[in-house]
């Protein structure tokens, strides 16, 4: 996912950039008097719109549902979509379904052969066995001709169904107790999704900035320091693209070399510790940069955009690992990175707003470095926040799997995993309880059918939503 984003980020901004200002950069193409002279940006908004538009459009057709409790629910959109592909696919598909026929046929005779116990023969014509004569082995006794027999092992499946439905549910309303909303927002948690909501709000921020004070030109005045001074770096907006999407190819780099290197080396939690206590350095340090010398300024925009996007690749994964780690129980997982994301958006869609109004009002009163220095501020904010966290080592987690992977369990506790595991549970024990009732060896055909049998009935017992 980061390294996704991370290219996306250098195909947008490279994409923004040469888009940028259309009938000037493009006067053969765009002619004077259009919309896009009007509104210069209005190109590169345009095919932003598009790419969303066609993003929400695969999400809704073709992106199936993950959580556990939801999987079953009926989506239209994937029916949709489904119709869609198989309206494309089905010339195609024809050929190969008539294959995977034929290979179920004869993976079927295949089966059939092979639960035949040694020395059997059969006195009934068969379309696959040629007739044959002959007693039946000592071991082999026909259920045929016993209805006795016949309503015991009916009467015991019916209850082994019962017994299955009853821990399933038993199981799911233990599941749903011990994995509560209310008992998964620990001291922790919030801890990390407020964590999580600063680092958005301010890093978004410094992504408005940034661009922003890239193309400002530079001040006539002379500067008052410590505190007013104005000016930028008057850079093109061809220049501004190629440098946000070399930001992207360092950031991409960034997180998959060097960030798994450090986390391994100081852990998630000293990662991010490293780089939220140095955000308010580079915040004031970044205004002062307008007033370096000609010859050091694209040398000192370089080292802002590296010092940034490095911490960037190691704050945000680091962040997402802690959360992970801090979530009581993996039921709530999702709940919890739902509950993150709608933090961060929000701080998203709050963080320019904010920044905005600031430097408006910085540039009336002759202060450029007004919202970076407010930026600061709230990056302080996370950074002795952090001094608060610490690291969990998914211990839930793990003991959750040992005891699912290691204890012997009765049959209602082995039936809290899944439908699946339940069901040959139940087909293993009504087997069973055959061979110990007709003194049948067990067979793998026996439990196969049983498996089917159960698991036709439950989901055909379940109400359509």
């Amino acid at each position: 996912m980061p390294f996704v984003w991370c290219l996306g980020s250098i195909i947008g901004s490279s994409i923004g950039g040469a888009l940028a200002d259309p009938v000037r950069n493009y006067p053969g193409t765009f002619k004077h008097g259009t919309i896009f002279e009007a509104y210069p940006y209005c190109l590169t908004n345009l095919v932003c719109a598009s790419m969303v538009l066609f993003s929400l459009i695969v999400g809704l057709l073709f992106l199936k549902e993950t959580h556990e409790d939801k999987m079953d629910r009926r989506d239209i959109g994937t029916e949709i979509g489904d119709r869609i592909i198989a309206l494309f696919s089905r010339q195609s598909s024809r050929p190969s379904m008539s294959r995977k026929m034929e290979h179920s046929e004869e993976t079927l005779v295949l089966m059939m052969e092979d639960e035949l116990l040694p020395g059997y023969t059969s006195a009934t014509s068969s379309p696959i066995l040629p007739p044959t004569t002959g007693l039946p082995p000592p071991a082999y006794q026909s259920i045929e001709g016993t209805p006795r027999s016949s309503e015991t092992i009916a009467g015991r499946e019916d209850t082994f169904t019962s017994d299955i439905e009853e821990a399933l549910e038993q199981a799911e309303r233990t599941a749903k107790q011990s994995a509560s909303v209310s008992s998964a927002f620990t001291k922790q948690v919030i801890f990390n999704i407020v964590g999580f909501g600063i680092l958005a709000f301010h890093t978004i921020s410094a992504e408005q900035l940034l661009p922003v004070l890239f193309s400002m030109p530079e001040s006539d005045t002379p500067p008052h320091l410590p505190f007013k001074f104005t000016g930028g770096f008057a850079l093109s907006t061809k220049l501004i693209g190629a440098i946000l999407a070399a930001q992207g190819f360092v950031q991409m780099t960034v997180t998959m070399v060097v960030f798994p290197l450090v986390s391994r080396k100081l852990g998630s939690l000293w990662t991010y510790r490293l780089v939220v206590l140095t955000y308010p350095i580079l915040y004031l340090v970044v205004p002062y940069l307008t007033l370096v010398p000609i010859q050091w300024r694209m040398p000192a925009v370089w080292a802002v955009i590296v010092w940034k996007v490095t911490a960037q690749a190691f704050a945000f994964p680091s962040t997402n690992i802690m959360l992970a780690n801090s979530a009581p129980s993996t039921k709530v997982l999702g709940t919890l990175n739902g509950v993150a994301s709608s933090a961060a958006s929000g701080m998203r869609a709050f963080g320019p707003t904010v920044s905005g109004v600031l430097q408006s009002a910085g540039l009336s009163i002759g202060v450029l470095g007004l919202p970076w220095w407010a930026n600061a501020l709230i990056a302080s904010s996370g950074a002795v926040l952090s001094m608060f966290m610490i690291e969990e080592k998914r211990r839930t987690f793990g003991s959750e799997k040992g005891q699912e992977d290691t204890e012997p369990r009765p049959l209602p506790s082995a039936l809290n995993a899944t439908e699946m595991d339940a069901t040959l549970v139940a087909a293993e024990s009504l087997n069973a309880s055959s061979e110990s009732h007709l003194a049948t060896p067990g067979s793998p055909l026996l439990t196969r059918m049983s498996v089917d049998l159960l698991r036709n009935a439950r989901r055909d017992s379940k109400p359509m939503l």
